[in-house]
């Protein structure tokens, strides 16, 4: 990750109000009665759970002003994650999609700032909140109001940055400034103690991405295919080729092990290539073993998608695995993505570990 993402920045962005939020916060608790007085007045039921969310999907009461109250219920995004993994960076490519992003709001004042988009003609149909973890009693709150939107039948998905504890640790040292739960303690400490409380929210996460090896550039590329354009393509899938020796990468929804075939490392005229030449792609699609792999791991991945489908889900993340990720698993890797867009589903392939030998 670049300077632009570092601690230093996160950290400004958990004491102060982002972009809108200052606005927002400040009004909510204001405009928030007045709505409710508004809808205690035409007998609309208060609160997000029961009133704005029941009429966005059936509509307001029958005559001259029915067109007018018809709720239409946004998008909504919650982007959290490791302090220092680049939640200020995620946030800036929301706003640069056309999200109306809201950094550090209360968990409380989720939900009636969703109600008063709603309410607002004209407002805005996608919303990201970015939110953070220093506390149990604020994870608790957390909870209680996911608990509620999903009560109120209010869609929202959960983006979750990851990155290496070793990672997080240089960045807080590079800008020396401590992690906001380390106390006493270390940095390590810290970081321990965040990934502890964030366990179960990482769990339900819809789009998880380790931004360990990634860069400003790279992260802003995954959160663009995710969420650009959307309702363009059901599905997104990333497929990431990797080396075993570099660790498992902890983004994965599932990995493939191709060290079955034959390496060409040990090949002298292939050695210095990579599985994004044809000499080198050829050779291991001609392996015995290779051609069958594919065919059948095809079938496998056309039911797994089929079912993300069903289930509502929009990403995948496919992980291809060979000794040190510059050949087998770079030349399989390009051919399950070929196949994958064949059936329709938007791919990016990324090779993780191509380049670090």
């Amino acid at each position: 990750m670049s300077d632009e993402d570092r601690p230093s920045e996160q950290d400004e962005a958990l004491s102060q109000p982002g972009r809108g939020a200052g606005s927002a916060g400040s009004a909510v608790h204001a405009e928030a009665g007045t709505e409710a007085d508004r809808a205690a007045d035409t007998g609309a039921d208060r609160g997000v759970d029961t009133g704005a969310a029941r009429e966005a999907g059936t509509g307001a009461d029958t005559g001259a002003e029915a067109e007018s109250d018809v709720l239409h219920a946004p998008e909504l995004v919650i982007i959290t994650g490791m302090s220092g993994a680049g939640r200020s960076t995620a946030a800036k490519v929301f706003e640069d999609l056309g999200w109306y992003v809201v950094d550090n709001l209360a968990p409380t004042l989720i939900a009636p700032m969703v109600d008063l988009v709603m309410r607002e003609s004209g407002g805005t149909d996608r919303l990201a909140f970015v939110v953070d973890v220093r506390g149990r009693a604020f994870f608790d709150t957390l909870r209680s109001t996911l608990d509620e939107l999903d009560s109120a039948g209010l869609n929202h998905r959960i983006v979750f940055l990851e990155s290496d504890d070793d990672v997080l640790v240089r960045r807080y040292e590079g800008v020396r400034r401590p992690h906001p739960l380390q106390g006493e303690g270390r940095v390590l400490d810290g970081i321990a103690r965040e990934r502890e409380l964030l366990r179960e929210l990482r769990g339900e996460a819809d789009l998880v991405i380790d931004t360990s090896a990634r860069n400003v550039h790279e992260l802003r590329a995954a959160l663009q295919a995710a969420f650009g354009d959307p309702g363009e393509v059901p599905l997104r899938a990333t497929v990431m080729s990797f080396g075993f020796k570099y660790g498992l990468p902890v983004d994965a929804d599932l990995v493939a092990d191709v060290r079955f075939l034959p390496n060409p490392h040990w090949v002298p005229e292939l050695r210095p290539h990579t599985g994004q030449d044809p000499e080198v792609s050829g050779y291991v699609l001609s392996q015995h073993g290779a051609k069958e792999f594919l065919d059948r791991y095809a079938e496998v991945l056309t039911i797994v998608t089929e079912g993300y489908r069903r289930e509502g889900k929009r990403y995948l993340t496919l992980a291809v695995g060979c000794t040190g990720g510059k050949h087998r698993s770079v030349a399989m890797s390009e051919q399950i993505a070929a196949r994958l867009s064949a059936e329709g589903v938007d791919t990016v392939v990324v090779h993780r570990d191509m380049g670090r030998e």
